[in-house]
């Protein structure tokens, strides 16, 4: 057996766990839970893989609860960095539809709704994940499932064409459902693994199994009160090493007895069996008059509807591809609802110019006989219901109606979708004969995004030049609707479009309103009258008078216009309050993709929830928050004057060579449209999620069920943004949020001789902190101490510049030694506020100046001289973080906490981690992964 050994590579692991879902139950369309216990999981798993000898520092991956979109961009990262050995877990909610033919892992923000075409929005089909995976050039692949349903992806591992080099372990076999376990330990399958891997013993892929499989049939049992069996495939002939056997080359390995390329049962028992024959015709209408209600998932329907006579023509969306179709659900277009059927595009059907069937294809009788053999198929596989396909009567067969697809903001995509939904059973939507005149698909993608696409890659919508410009798997299919949440997107759209550009915008109007919000906790809440007329700034600085810890968060402006417009009011109207309000919002780690994903992340932390703000739509305090149940805070609103208000712009898209069907299809949006803007149709449904009507005065549209928190009349509000000031705005946070540069000022004086050694010791604090800066950013190390007379206040200790972070801890071991002499503060605090302004006058990049000090020269910190120094720091525009290595360094009233006030940065002392809060303060600044 040939044993890869993959020490000396570089490898990657990428733990994905998801213990929160922002959709649950009793939602209708909610997961069955949160899975604590998964969080301990990823922990666990990560450490005792370091401890292993196999993954070097910087070579495992959390990715905690994360969003569709979030994950996705982890596997693409972890696959292209991959070239020894690529391990992929995954713990979280499984979901497999009715056929059981495929695995969906189910994100953050996943459902489950019945009837839809993907069935599962917001989850990655294993198959497209496995199929991601296999791209990597990593000489082996490892992936490891630990969730329901999980030997279901045994039948996708046997379809792959090359799988010697990739393995795979799951937790239970087919078709079962399994226990999560106690919430403060792992779950039970990988409690086991852990225990296995962290033995200290030399491990192989293919000596987990036996052993796994031996323990959980003789300990656990699945949900159906049978043997918990878990699952392995792999190539017998080969196997990579997980767990090294200690330093130099790997030992030999004895394969475990009777392991073969598929070990398990595996075995399937049918569900149902056949009964006595009956005509097609007669169990097909049986069938749906049973129903009542029935819809045929597009799964189910195959390619029979492909050439139904009536169907959508140039239905835009499905262009020409090159080699394979990719799998949907990739890229930011992630959440999709589904109402109705989708009509396939004239280029999917292969017809001729004309609409004919093409050279070779059947006449339009023959489609209609396999049409309903489809269908019939459809029905006798599929149990979703939803969409009728007869009539009232019962006798007329509907169907597939037009389908309109809707592409909105993500934070907008809820209520659109509701609207939807409503509208499609709305008599507007229903024909004398009972059948459906129109679906919808509503669907969401990453506002910047969105309008890259329909300003410069509209012709890649069919035919993408390159896997960097496909708009199709970054945002989903071509829209008939485009629900932006400003009119002044489709200015940014329209104002530099490709000349040759195959979309054509038309704005109808616009829908509803409704104020961007700083929602704080109650206990933190202006009174009522001081809660609107003012700019963000002042409401801020207010809130930071109420409570000098409180903290204001704000989604990603990339991903979602509500984030941006918020982005707008914190930068202001200077340069230097684009530091300070970026910083005034910044976090460890990645923002919040959406508002609403925000507002369910803070519970998560109870301490961070009672003290935090958050800028989000004013809609989102009724409505549009999966995870309203596990709220831990009352919010109440407060209205910044100088804020942009969502406000949704209706957009016909009409598509160059798409007008087989364009009178119908023009004709269905603005029926929509004119729905939308009925008191009793779609403002009813607006209303209900929290929005303000459109009109001038802009008052709730259901204000006798106003949200706790809302002012039902604030006085004058914002109106939407304009297309220069979120164009400012995205440049001005993308640059921001680059590649960042941090200068270090250590304290090498004499008095730091009793705080220099051991991890709490200056170097020892500055070295943590180097894990929030990556191989992009810019920093550099000087050491303040000097004799008097000295030419500069500090030495040189690691030139500003890009470095690897081994070599930056070589560099401060040789050269971070402790002087005889002593430090001015003064002085090397504005050599370093000089340094860092020249350094940034070309662009926006995050700055930080880091002072550890033990503050033993602190006297010199006083008077006229100090005073300037605070002027300095306040004009600069970059951030110090002052790290006290003594107990009370950052009260109020010592020249630290001035100083970090003053400049818009934080003061740390030992009162706290020292070693964690400059982590973070770093992380902030830089592009590096532990932060």
């Amino acid at each position: 057996m040939e044993l890869f050994d993959p020490r000396g590579h570089a490898n990657r692991a990428l733990l994905v766990g998801v213990s929160a879902y922002t959709y649950t139950k009793p939602q209708p369309d909610g997961v069955p839970g949160h899975l604590p216990a998964v969080e301990h999981n990823v922990v666990r798993l990560r450490d005792v893989l370091r401890r292993g000898g196999v993954f070097a520092e910087g070579e495992i991956a959390l990715a905690r609860s994360p969003s569709q979109e979030r994950f996705g961009h982890a596997l693409r990262t972890a696959v292209r960095e991959a070239e020894g050995l690529l391990l992929f877990y995954f713990a979280g909610h499984g979901a497999i539809p009715a056929a059981g033919n495929e695995l969906f892992l189910q994100l953050r923000n996943a459902r489950v709704v019945a009837g839809e075409h993907a069935v599962f929005p917001g989850a990655d089909a294993f198959s497209s994940v496995l199929t991601e995976l296999a791209t990597s050039r990593a000489r082996h692949v490892v992936v490891i499932l630990d969730c329901c349903f999980a030997g279901n992806a045994a039948r996708v591992w046997e379809t792959l064409p090359d799988k010697r080099r990739i393995s795979l372990l799951m937790s239970v076999q087919a078709n079962h459902r399994i226990d999560a376990g106690p919430d403060n330990s792992p779950t039970p399958f990988t409690e086991r693994l852990i225990h296995l891997l962290g033995r200290g013993d030399p491990m192989a892929f293919q000596d987990l199994w036996e052993p796994l499989h031996r323990h959980m049939r003789a300990h656990h049992r699945t949900l159906r009160e049978e043997p918990w069996d878990p699952q392995s495939r792999t190539a017998a002939e080969r196997d990579v090493l997980l767990v090294a056997p200690g330093p130099g080359p790997s030992v030999p390995i004895t394969p475990t007895p009777d392991r073969g390329t598929a070990t398990g049962t595996g075995a399937l028992t049918p569900a149902l069996r056949a009964s006595a024959p009956e005509p097609l015709g007669r169990r097909l209408r049986t069938a749906l008059r049973r129903s009542g209600q029935v819809t045929l998932a597009l799964t189910g329907l195959g390619r029979g509807l492909r050439d139904l006579d009536g169907g959508a023509g140039d239905t835009p969306g499905t262009g020409s591809r090159k080699g394979p179709r990719r799998p949907p659900g990739r890229g930011t277009g992630d959440s999709r609802h589904w109402y109705g059927l989708r009509a396939p595009s004239r280029r999917e059907g292969a017809r001729d110019s004309d609409g004919g069937p093409g050279p070779g294809r059947s006449g339009p009788r023959v489609r209609r006989l396999v049409t309903v053999f489809s269908l019939a198929l459809a029905v006798l596989a599929t149990s979703f219901g939803g969409y009728a396909l007869f009539g009232p009567g019962g006798d007329t067969l509907c169907g597939p109606p037009l389908e309109l697809r809707v592409l909105t903001d993500p934070d907008l995509e809820q209520p659109v979708g509701a609207a939807a939904g409503a509208y499609l059973t709305s008599a507007a939507n229903t024909a004398s004969d009972g059948c459906r005149r129109t679906g919808i698909t509503v669907y969401s993608a990453g506002a910047a995004d969105v309008v890259t696409a329909l300003r410069q890659r509209t012709g890649d919508w069919r035919d993408p030049r390159d896997e960097d410009s496909d708009p199709q798997r970054d945002v989903g299919a071509q829209p008939d609707v485009w629900l932006p949440a400003s009119r002044a997107d489709v200015a940014r759209v329209t104002a530099e479009r490709d000349t040759e550009s195959q979309a054509a915008l038309r704005t109808l109007g616009t829908i509803a309103h409704s104020p961007l919000v700083l929602a704080v906790p109650d206990r933190l809440a202006a009174p009522a009258g001081e809660r609107s007329g003012r700019t963000l700034a002042a409401l801020l600085a207010a809130l930071a008078e109420r409570d000098p810890d409180a903290e204001v968060r704000r989604p990603d402006p990339e991903f979602t216009d509500t984030a941006l417009f918020a982005t707008i009011g914190l930068h202001g109207r200077t340069e230097p309050a684009v530091a300070a309000g970026e910083q005034r919002v910044a976090q460890p780690g990645p923002p919040s993709p959406t508002a609403a994903d925000l507002l369910c992340a803070l519970p998560q932390n109870g301490a961070a929830d009672r003290r935090t703000g958050a800028l989000v739509p004013e809609f989102l305090l009724r409505s549009g928050v999966g995870c309203a149940r596990t709220t831990r805070v009352d919010r109440s609103a407060e209205y910044p004057s100088d804020v942009p208000a969502v406000e949704p712009a209706f957009v016909h898209v009409h598509w160059e060579d798409a007008d087989r069907d364009e009178p119908r299809r023009t004709e269905a949006v603005e029926d929509f449209y004119d729905w939308l803007r009925k008191p009793s149709g779609g403002q009813r449904v607006l209303g209900a999620a929290g929005f303000r009507t459109a009109a001038d005065g802009h008052a709730l549209l259901d204000a006798d069920r106003a949200a706790h928190g809302v002012l039902r009349a604030p006085g004058p509000l914002p109106n939407g943004a304009s297309p220069a000031a979120l164009e400012s705005a995205l440049a001005a946070y993308r640059g921001a949020h680059g590649p960042g540069r941090v200068l270090f000022l250590l304290d090498s004086s004499g008095s730091m001789g009793g705080q220099w050694h051991g991890p709490s010791g200056g170097p020892g604090i500055l070295k943590q902190s180097l894990g929030g800066l990556g191989d992009r950013d810019e920093y550099g190390v000087w050491g303040v101490a000097s004799e008097p007379g000295a030419k500069k206040p500090y030495r040189t200790l690691l030139a500003f510049g890009q470095h690897r972070r081994q070599e930056a801890e070589e560099t401060l071991d040789r050269e971070a030694v402790v002087r005889d002499a002593e430090s001015d503060p003064d002085a090397a605090l504005r050599a370093a506020l000089k340094e860092m302004a020249g350094r940034g006058t070309d662009d926006d990049r995050p700055e930080l100046i880091v002072y550890i000090t033990d503050d033993e020269d602190g006297t010199r910190l006083t008077g006229a001289r100090f005073d300037r120094l605070l002027d300095r720091a306040r004009t600069t525009g970059v951030p110090v973080a002052m790290v006290s290595l003594t107990n009370g360094g950052c009260a109020r009233v010592r020249p630290d906490a001035r100083i970090a006030e003053a400049s818009a940065g934080r003061c740390l002392d030992a009162d706290g981690d020292l070693g964690a809060g400059l982590k973070d303060e770093v992380a902030r600044a830089g592009t590096g992964e532990d932060g």
